[in-house]
């Protein structure tokens, strides 16, 4: 702890305030920052090279020495810190309680044509999905499967949310995020790279475990609640279902979608 370093003790520091302010998807894309709550999404942020614009900490609430040894060296590095106390940490932390550590981290997506594919790519597209804990989930199922990027069509949930962040243990970080506009733009994209789109439903006659899981691939979700619409099914030159033998007719979305990825990826490493 430098002895220079600023203690904020109120609600209405600037600081603070845009802290706050960042729960808000509209102020987060107006400034391309996000807020990252934790020691594991924060430290994974600052290993992926993101651009930290300012560290907030209570070292109160922060019990290991390597942490605060990490904020050092990010002071040392030019990065703004500022110290808050126990009571006004705890306030600003996200609902899950505080960690004693968060960031203000410069955010931004890929271009379609950044993406980087090779004959062994496996994407996730990802349609109207709404609730940010089942995308940030997805987007950690794609990082431990080595999957190349995460396409968001529409209106698709922000990953940057903080609840996502969270959720994917700051997987955001390491896996390439791609807005576009509709299916039509990716679909034409994919087909000009050989990309296959597989989609699922309930009503295929070809299930997971018989149906070909050709590469480059790409699979696409809808949302949570409707899944895809009879066009976006269409799409799929591969429509398969995931077997299921119990009482539940459908899984939730980011198991289902993490099922499809460990699968894809099996196959991968057992050809």
């Amino acid at each position: 702890m430098s002895p220079l370093e600023k203690l904020i003790t109120s609600a209405s520091n600037p600081i603070v305030k845009r802290v706050r302010s960042l729960s808000s998807r509209k102020n987060r894309q107006q400034q391309q920052v996000s807020v990252v709550f934790g020691i594991q999404p924060v430290t994974q942020a600052i290993d992926a090279g993101m651009s930290i614009e300012q560290i907030v900490y209570c070292p109160e609430q922060i019990r290991r020495t390597a942490v605060l040894d990490m904020i050092e060296v990010q002071r040392d590095n030019g990065v703004p810190v500022v110290r808050l106390t126990p009571e006004l940490f705890t306030r600003i932390a996200d609902r899950d309680g505080p960690a004693g550590l968060a960031a203000i981290v410069g955010t931004r997506y890929l271009a379609l044509d950044e993406l980087e594919t090779t004959s062994d790519t496996t994407l996730v597209v990802l349609s109207r999905v709404a609730n940010p804990g089942n995308l940030g989930t997805i987007f950690r199922s794609a990082d431990a499967t080595g999957a190349a990027g995460i396409v968001l069509l529409g209106n698709t949930a922000d990953p940057f949310d903080p609840q996502a962040i969270k959720a994917s243990m700051g997987a955001v970080f390491n896996v390439p995020a791609i807005r576009v506009a509709d299916l039509d733009e990716f679909a034409d994209w994919a087909r000009d790279r050989g990309i296959t789109i597989a989609t699922t439903s309930a009503k295929a006659e070809e299930t997971l475990w018989s149906a070909p899981l050709p590469s480059p691939l790409a699979i696409l979700m809808g949302n949570e609640g409707e899944g895809l619409s009879d066009t976006e099914l269409a799409r799929g030159s591969i429509q398969l279902s995931i077997p299921m033998v119990g009482m539940a007719e459908s899984l939730n979305l980011a198991i289902a979608t993490s099922v499809l990825l460990y699968e894809v990826w099996r196959r991968r490493e057992s050809a």
